[in-house]
């Protein structure tokens, strides 16, 4: 069975970081882009970072560029999301998934619809 576990949320203060860990088991995900999303109260879940395939390519949204860092270690199916100086609107649940295409070459998904497999989520929680 598959399954995706996500950990490293919690209540923080402005300026503050965080690392965030997603756990897969299962199955091996290291020929799949993986990526984080989150989904704030009343928004829709939107992608913050992926990363390709190899760990050679990586992308953040403009909301978290600059302060943040994606990165996977393959050997233990894991990948992480390494964020600072963190703000009020980095309030939200924090998703992992797995992109639905083996060996993309053009990095990876970049809606909801193109991940197949999704942890529970950790929320995040910062106060000003």
């Amino acid at each position: 069975q598959v399954q995706l576990v996500e950990s490293g949320g919690g209540l923080l203060q402005a300026g503050g970081s965080l690392r965030l860990s997603c756990a897969a088991s299962g199955r091996s995900f290291s020929s799949y882009a993986m990526a984080w999303f989150r989904q704030a109260p009343e928004k829709e879940r939107e992608i913050v970072a992926a990363i390709d395939w190899s760990g050679g390519m990586t992308y953040y949204a403009d909301s978290i560029k600059g302060r943040s860092t994606i990165s996977r270690d393959n050997a233990k199916n894991m990948v992480y999301l390494q964020m600072s100086s963190l703000k009020p609107e980095d309030t939200a649940v924090y998703y992992c998934a797995v992109d639905h295409i083996k060996y993309r070459s053009a990095g990876w998904g970049t809606t909801v619809y193109e991940y197949d497999y999704w942890g529970q989520g950790t929320q995040v929680t910062v106060s000003s």
